[in-house]
């Protein structure tokens, strides 16, 4: 530390406070103490520093399917940001299982981790809710509502937007019969997904049939819950794929059948995959940077790291993009689409 102190023309405890991603450094010697550390490639002794300052310079970071791209892609900005300050992050994946991810937080906590970023499969369940109440360390939510007594910090996708614009845009383009296949309501982005759709019913001006499935983001629950909507008498003529694995699962039904996608049935997804970009033909969708989201929560627990007690949220925002899958209903269909009758299920 002495050397990059001399190679910056900065005092000891000033190159401290920067290696310790400390807030009180001006940019200019921020640049000067980063650009010194480069050119020695210093390594800051952590161990050293977690026994002086009781610290582990460790998050924990705990999620439902590190198989998703989703996660994946939120994993890896919140290790770019962690890993630019020094910090590591121990992986923990719950399976989607309340129980193991109470597990989870209990062994984090145990690993004295200095502060967790967590992704709940369900904000309601009790024994979740106990074990993130007890954790003395900051906890960051993922797009997660958790009560305001746990005095979380939070980053937060706008769903509701995103999927308020792409179910206009298919009753702006005729359609009158749309499902959505979401998750189950008890996590936000489904809750958000499934009111932007009502949002859009609600402003339609005319009448529109919506078949809601709300249970699982999984790629079994989306193929069959599109088989059930495709057996009905009166099929939708749009389908809103409420998740990235959903997708999957609805393109596996609806090859098999042989039915044509932005032919027979338009297909909306949301959280994009390449796999929605190189379909053919390409799957319009409701896109948010995930990346981004990742960074964000990082930055939302480093904040608390250093001393800020408040708890904060940060909106991500998300944006529609049409693509082939999505067509107009012509005059013909537009007849043929009006309801008939078909019990209509809701959340």
């Amino acid at each position: 530390m002495r050397e990059v102190a001399d190679l910056a023309g900065v005092a000891v405890s000033s190159v401290s406070r920067v290696v310790s991603g400390h807030p009180d450094v001006s940019p200019k010697m921020r640049t000067r103490v980063l650009e010194a550390v480069d050119t020695l490639r210093y390594q800051p002794h952590f161990l050293a520093q977690s026994l002086r300052r009781g610290e582990t310079f460790t998050v924990g970071f705990i999620a439902g399917d590190f198989s998703n791209p989703l996660i994946a892609e939120i994993a890896s900005g919140i290790q770019s940001v962690l890993h630019s300050q020094g910090y590591s992050m121990l992986v923990m994946n719950s399976g989607g299982d309340s129980h193991q991810e109470a597990s989870n937080i209990e062994f984090l906590s145990h690993r004295r981790v200095d502060g967790m970023i967590i992704s709940l499969s369900n904000e309601r369940k009790r024994e979740t809710i106990e074990a993130v109440q007890s954790v003395t360390v900051p906890i960051v939510a993922v797009d997660r509502d958790l009560p305001p007594r746990l005095r979380a910090s939070a980053v937060i996708s706008d769903h509701r937007v995103g999927v308020l614009a792409a179910a206009s845009d298919l009753i702006l383009l005729g359609h009158s019969r749309i499902a959505i296949i979401t998750g189950p309501l008890d996590v936000r982005p489904a809750r958000e997904r499934v009111a932007g759709v009502r949002q859009a019913v609600a402003a339609a001006g005319r009448q529109i049939e919506v078949d809601y499935r709300a249970h699982s983001f999984s790629t079994e629950y989306g193929e069959a819950a599109t088989d059930e909507l495709m057996d009905q008498i009166n099929p939708p003529t749009a389908i809103i794929a409420g998740g990235n694995q959903i997708l999957v699962g609805c393109l596996r039904a609806l090859h098999r059948r042989g039915i044509r996608v932005g032919r027979d049935v338009s297909v909306i997804t949301c959280d994009e995959v390449p796999l929605a970009e190189l379909f053919e033909p390409p799957i319009a969708a409701v896109i948010r940077d995930n990346i981004a989201m990742g960074r964000a929560a990082a930055g939302l627990l480093l904040e608390r790291l250093r001393g800020s007690s408040e708890p904060k949220q940060v909106v991500i925002p998300t944006t529609y993009v049409r693509r082939p899958s999505v067509q107009a209903i012509t005059a013909q269909e537009q007849d043929s689409a009006r309801p008939r009758g078909r019990r209509v299920t809701r959340p």
